[in-house]
């Protein structure tokens, strides 16, 4: 028997007894630019923002692509980061100026503020009763770029300002959003590498699932910086073309950034309202390796833990999933643990279900990538198809003989339910479980 079959063979009684969770809303910035449009387009036609770059000078690195967010030229004026190598953001009457906030604080407002409204949101938020509100984000790096300027203008001799550092803090975005919002419920920032968009998608469902907020806005967001970027260099994880997930010649990662934000809601208070759901998020796990600093354990045992409590929190065993958005960095290591993990929980189905890998387009958005991948997941179920990897001369990995999609969109159009997955270094693991909204 695969290992969730065992955990999830019958309803959890949680499951019965709370509320159903909808996803009413969604906004996204990524490598292909500013609004859910413009990242789906480009995923839908199998491209891929990982290209040349021009935030800070790369010429010293070993590799020279990641998936740079555009100029912010469609982007709301009041979120617009500003053009300067520090500072980001909008400015409104009575906040914090553009100067004291960070790329990823402005990347966080532009998705809060598309998914609001994509929720019919918009403004009503004020209109809730005290802390019914609240904002769960992930983050990685929050403003650490800014703090980068601050400290080489510092040791540069040039005028150093403290407005660099404002929003030095991982909480930033997160933070930021609820300030913009003027939400007063819980507002929680996971940094937990690369599964922190996850878990804090799966800490906000908790929140609405309980009763704690009736309202939650949930995502993460990271920008690029040198730390990060020198650091995986270093670790000789990044590769030197766009990261080719599951492929034989994988070579690494590729470094993305942006911001992606679910609007999660009662399902019972989307309908009286006469909205339309984009999907339910139907169930949630997570697990550690307890195994290696940065290398996954090798039998996936952790990630498919995390698998098998999602299925378990559902209440549904591995054949109701339709398709798997997974982790897929395109590292050697990281990849093959991930296929053992999907083995261990789908058996020898696993080499038939579908698989997209939303990274090979977008870059890893380190504590934001297991938001937007979960984003991408609902637009799938949604719309009825799977984006197709960009294309490759190279085979896949038959050591991991994912059935990857490639070349074109794949047509789901009867897909019900999907599983996104995260897997981050330190061995933390995440998984969450989306179901398609059927009117049902």
């Amino acid at each position: 028997m695969a290992l969730a079959e065992a955990s999830a063979a019958a309803p959890s009684e949680r499951a019965e007894r709370d509320c159903r969770v909808a996803v009413s809303g969604a906004g996204a910035v990524s490598g292909f630019g500013w609004g859910v449009e413009a990242l789906w387009q480009g995923l839908l036609a199998g491209a891929t923002a990982v290209r040349p770059f021009s935030r800070f000078d790369h010429r010293r690195h070993r590799t020279h692509l990641a998936a740079e967010v555009p100029p912010p030229a469609a982007a709301p004026a009041s979120d617009r980061p500003s053009d300067r190598p520090r500072g980001a953001g909008g400015s409104a009457p009575g906040r914090r100026s553009s100067r004291q906030l960070s790329l990823a604080d402005g990347f966080a407002l532009a998705a809060a503020a598309e998914a609001l409204a994509a929720a019919a949101l918009g403004g009503s938020l004020a209109t809730l009763p005290e802390g019914a509100a609240g904002v769960f984000f992930g983050s990685s790096t929050g403003g650490m770029w800014e703090s980068e300027g601050f400290l080489a203008d510092l040791f540069g001799g040039r005028r150093a300002t403290l407005h660099a550092l404002a929003s030095q803090q991982v909480n930033g975005p997160g933070d930021a959003v609820a300030r913009r919002c003027g939400i007063t419920g819980p507002v929680l920032t996971v940094s937990s590498a690369c599964a922190s968009g996850a878990l804090a998608i799966a800490a906000a469902r908790a929140a609405v699932r309980d009763g704690e907020v009736e309202v939650a806005l949930a995502g993460g967001a990271d920008s690029l910086c040198q730390l990060t970027y020198a650091g995986f260099n270093s670790l000789r994880s990044v590769d030197e073309v766009p990261c080719r997930p599951f492929r034989a010649g994988r070579a690494g990662m590729s470094v993305g950034e942006g911001a992606a934000v679910l609007v999660l809601e009662p399902l019972a208070r989307v309908l009286a309202r006469g909205a339309a759901p984009l999907a339910e998020l139907v169930g949630t796990g997570g697990a550690c390796d307890a195994f290696h600093m940065t290398a996954p354990e090798p039998a996936g045992r952790g990630a498919a833990a995390a698998i098998a409590a999602a299925l378990a929190d559902a209440g549904l065993g591995p054949e109701a999933i339709d398709f798997v958005n997974a982790h897929a960095t395109g590292t050697t290591l990281n990849d093959a643990a991930e296929w053992q993990a999907l083995r261990r929980i789908f058996g020898e189905r696993a080499e038939r279900l579908p698989v997209t890998a939303t990274k090979a387009g977008v870059g890893h958005l380190l504590g934001c990538s297991g938001a937007i991948e979960a984003l991408v997941t609902v637009l799938s179920l949604a719309r009825g198809e799977l984006h197709p990897v960009p294309a490759s001369a190279e085979p896949l990995d038959q050591a991991c003989p994912a059935a990857l999609v490639t070349g074109r969109p794949l047509a789901l159009p009867a897909a019900r339910t999907a599983l996104s997955t995260s897997l981050a270094f330190g061995g933390s693991n995440a998984a969450l479980i989306f179901r398609r909204w059927t009117g049902a």
